[in-house]
C-alpha cells in the first residue's frame, strides 16, 4: 500500500466518506485494523491539542474504540510482535515479558487469534496454535477474553493487562512452558487398586495435579515432554499446582496409592454435579483417611483449599469451649433472646426467633446465635484460638494429608469480631476438609488428621492436637450434635440415619450474596463428611442432602 501520510498532512485526493466518518482499513493476518478521521480518534488528538493545550478523554469507551484498541493488540500479537502488542496494553513490561515467553518458551507458533462479539469494554477471543518442540508438535486451542480501559494519564484505550489474557489458567506472575517436565506423571489409585482419572471422576483434576507434583519425583516414573502452566509466587503461596495443558510425549508414570474409596468417590461426583458450587469431603474419624473429595465446576479444589466463613456449624468447637469452661451444659437453661449487643454490633438470630426458658441443647439445636454471643463477655480474646488449635488441630497451618490445603484459620480477635467468631463469621476460615475432620474429632474423640496419601508412603509426620475433650465435654457435644440431627435443623435430611449420629448445619452471610452459603457437617458410625454450598441458602436443605448421601453409603 506504500508509506502512509502522517493525519496532519494535507491530502492531495480526498478519501471516500462514510456516515460523516473517513475510514481507512489496513487487512492484517486477518485482522482488519481501523482507522477513523473526521470525528474519529485523529479528529479527537487534534482538538486536544490546540493551543498546546491536552485534555484527557474520560467517559465509557465507545464500541468504536473497544474494537480499535482490540484490533490493534490481536493483530499486533498474532503477528509475533510482542512488543507492538505489549504498548497496546496498560503494562507494556509485564505483557512484553508474557508475550514474548509464549513464542520462545511456550514454543507456540502458527497462531491465529479470532476474536468474539464484545459485550461493552470485555473482548472474548479464540486462540488456535502449534506446540512444537523438538520435533514434536501437537494443536493446542483456547478462549480467553480482556477488558478494554482507558489510561489515565490520557485516556487512551488499552488492553487492561493480567496473565490470564495469554490463558485463563495462568495467574499474574504464572508463565507457559514447553519442554520435558520437571515432574514425572502419577498413576494414581484409590484404595481398592482402581486407577483414579478424570474421565471417571471429573472433579480430581486438581488432586490429581497435586499428587503429581508432590510424589512425581519420588514415584518412580520418568518426565514427558508437555506444555505446562508453571506457577509463579503468588500462585504458589495460594498452593496452587503446575498445570499440564498438553502432552507432547508421555513419560512413564510412576504409582501412587490413596485412601479413596471408588464408592463413596463416585457418590460425591453425582452428588456435585450440576452445582457449579458445591463442594464435599468425607473421611473416616478413627484414622483420618480421606475417602471422598468433590468439587462442583471442577475449577478450584474448595474442598481442600477453600477459606470461606463456616458460620454456625462452627458452633460445635464453640460449645466445646462454653462447656469446657462451665458457661453452658446440654441441659441446663442458656438464654436465647431476640438480640444481643457486644462490642458495638447488635446480632440476631434468624428471624429473630427467640427461646424462652430453654436448654443450651436446644439453643444449638435451632442454631441459636444470641446463645453464644451471650458469653463473648465472659471469654478472653484467645479462648476460641488456642480451643482449635489445642483440641481440633486447625488454624496451624501444618496438616501434610500429600496435597495442598488451607487448614483453617482461627485468628485472634477483639471486641465485635472475636463475638461473631463464636458463630463461625468475623475472621473465621474453613472448608469441607476442615469441618469434616471437627465432626471426625468429636465422634473419635480425638483429632486425627486428615490424609490423602498415608503416611508410610513418604515417611511424614502427621500434625497433632496438644490435648482431647474431657469425658463429660464429649459426652456432652455428642449429646448436642445427636439431638440436632434427631430434632434440629439438620432433623431433615439426616432422617433415617441414627442412632449412631450427629450433625451441625450452618449459614454464613457473604457479602454481596443475596442467599448466604449452606453449610453441613455430620458423622455415622466411623464415618464424616461436611460440604458447602455457596450462595445456596440454609445448609439444611443445601448441602444436608449431599452430606447425608455419602453417610448412608458409608455405613
Amino acid at each position: 500500500m506504500g508509506k502512509r501520510r502522517r493525519v496532519a498532512e494535507r491530502r492531495k485526493t480526498r478519501p471516500a466518506v462514510l456516515g460523516g466518518m473517513i475510514a481507512v482499513v489496513v487487512g492484517g493476518a486477518g485482522l482488519g485494523v481501523y482507522a477513523l478521521y473526521d470525528g474519529g480518534a485523529a479528529a479527537d488528538e487534534q482538538s486536544a491539542t490546540t493551543a498546546g493545550h491536552r485534555t484527557v478523554r474520560t467517559g465509557p469507551l465507545t464500541a468504536t474504540e473497544v474494537r480499535t484498541a482490540s484490533t490493534r493488540f490481536l493483530t499486533a500479537w498474532q503477528q509475533g510482535k510482542a512488543e507492538r502488542a505489549a504498548d497496546a496494553t496498560d503494562d507494556p513490561a509485564a505483557a512484553g515479558k508474557a508475550l514474548t515467553g509464549f513464542a520462545k518458551e511456550a514454543h507456540l507458533k502458527d497462531v491465529t487469534l479470532k476474536p468474539g462479539t464484545a459485550k461493552g469494554a470485555e473482548v472474548p477471543f479464540s486462540v488456535r496454535a502449534t506446540v512444537a518442540y523438538r520435533g514434536l508438535s501437537k494443536p493446542f486451542a483456547y478462549r480467553s477474553s480482556f477488558t478494554v480501559v482507558r489510561r489515565a494519564s490520557d485516556g487512551k484505550p488499552l488492553v487492561d493487562w493480567h496473565s490470564a489474557v495469554v490463558h485463563p489458567e495462568l495467574r499474574d506472575g504464572d508463565t507457559l512452558v514447553t519442554g520435558a517436565s520437571g515432574t514425572p506423571p502419577v498413576k494414581a489409585l484409590d484404595r481398592d487398586g482402581g486407577e483414579i482419572t478424570t474421565a471417571r471422576y471429573p472433579s480430581l483434576g486438581t488432586v490429581l495435579d497435586g499428587l503429581r507434583e508432590k510424589y512425581g519425583k519420588t514415584a518412580g516414573g520418568t518426565a514427558g515432554v508437555e506444555l505446562r502452566v508453571v506457577r509463579g509466587k503468588a500462585a504458589k503461596e495460594a498452593k496452587l499446582s503446575d498445570k499440564t495443558l498438553v502432552e507432547l510425549s508421555k513419560g512413564t508414570p510412576g504409582t501412587v496409592r490413596t485412601t479413596l474409596s471408588p464408592t463413596l468417590q463416585a457418590a460425591a461426583e453425582q452428588q456435585v454435579e450440576g452445582r457449579a458450587r458445591a463442594s464435599v469431603v468425607a473421611l473416616r474419624p478413627s484414622t483420618g483417611e480421606i475417602l471422598a473429595v468433590a468439587n462442583g465446576g471442577h475449577g478450584f479444589n474448595t474442598a481442600f483449599q477453600g477459606s470461606l466463613a463456616p458460620g454456625s456449624t462452627m458452633k460445635v468447637i464453640t460449645s466445646s469451649l462454653l462447656i469446657d469452661k462451665g458457661l453452658a451444659s446440654a441441659d441446663k437453661k442458656h438464654p436465647c433472646p431476640k438480640t444481643v449487643t457486644y462490642g458495638g454490633w447488635k446480632f440476631h438470630n434468624d428471624d429473630d426467633f427467640e427461646i424462652k426458658g430453654g436448654t443450651f441443647k436446644a439453643s444449638f439445636a435451632r442454631s441459636c446465635n444470641t446463645a453464644f454471643i451471650s458469653q463473648a463477655k465472659k471469654l478472653k480474646n484467645d479462648d476460641l484460638t488456642k480451643q482449635a488449635q489445642q483440641v481440633f488441630g486447625l488454624s496451624m497451618n501444618n496438616w501434610a494429608i500429600g496435597v495442598p490445603t488451607f487448614d483453617g484459620s482461627v485468628p485472634v480477635q477483639s471486641a465485635a469480631q472475636m463475638a461473631a467468631s463464636l458463630i463461625g463469621q468475623g475472621g473465621v476460615r474453613m472448608n469441607p476438609l476442615n469441618m469434616a475432620s471437627v465432626a471426625a474429632t468429636v465422634k473419635s474423640g480425638s483429632f486425627h488428621q486428615p490424609y490423602l496419601v498415608p503416611p508410610s508412603v513418604d515417611h511424614r509426620t502427621l500434625a497433632t492436637a496438644s490435648r482431647t475433650l474431657s469425658p463429660k465435654t464429649l459426652s456432652q457435644l455428642r449429646e448436642l450434635m445427636r439431638y440436632t440431627a434427631a430434632y434440629g435443623t439438620a432433623a431433615q435430611a439426616m432422617a433415617g440415619l441414627g442412632p449412631d449420629y450427629g450433625a451441625k448445619t450452618g449459614s454464613a452471610e457473604v457479602d454481596g450474596q443475596k442467599k448466604p452459603n449452606g453449610w453441613f457437617t455430620a458423622y455415622r458410625g466411623d464415618l464424616a463428611a461436611a460440604g458447602v454450598v455457596q450462595a445456596g441458602g440454609h445448609g439444611g436443605d443445601t448441602a444436608g442432602p449431599i452430606v447425608a448421601k455419602l453417610l448412608k453409603l458409608g455405613s
